[in-house]
């Protein structure tokens, strides 16, 4: 699938892992994008950036980075930076892809920390704060995403 940001600076060839997309409503997430955060996981082998030069990158917590166009400031992705079984996935933002009609929304997850008035329809799993925080293996203080 091909995508890229808002002014075109930056753009990408990516195979998603699965043929879905997810949601996510942490704090981080929330403030990122204004809303939730929607996203293609893709891992690192399996996508190729065109003006990579133009992408500029924040250590946003322990174990991952976000990173956005540095022309035009398109929020571009998510990355796990730390070793283990999500090591060099992507969240790629389902906005900058070209036509991921395809996709089936799959997963929601940080359910209890969503928006008021925020309600996504069709995620076959939905995840509390805990239960990611679980399956990832984060001690709960003070963490979000």
């Amino acid at each position: 699938m091909k995508g890229r940001c808002m002014c075109g600076a930056v753009s990408f060839d990516a195979t998603p892992a699965e043929a879905a997309y997810h949601a996510c409503h942490c704090e981080m997430c929330r403030r990122w994008t204004g809303s939730a955060f929607l996203g293609i996981t893709v891992k690192g082998d399996r996508l190729k950036f065109e003006g990579a030069e133009h992408i500029r990158t924040i250590q946003s917590s322990e174990w991952a980075e976000r990173a956005w166009c540095g022309k035009c400031g398109t929020g571009l992705y998510y990355h796990v930076t730390a070793e283990g079984p999500y090591s060099d996935s992507y969240e790629m933002s389902l906005g900058t892809f070209d036509d991921p009609g395809k996709l089936k929304f799959d997963r929601e997850i940080y359910v209890d920390h969503k928006s008021p008035n925020v309600a996504l329809q069709g995620a076959e799993t939905s995840l509390t704060r805990a239960e990611v925080l679980a399956m990832f293996s984060i001690p709960e203080e003070g963490q979000d995403q």
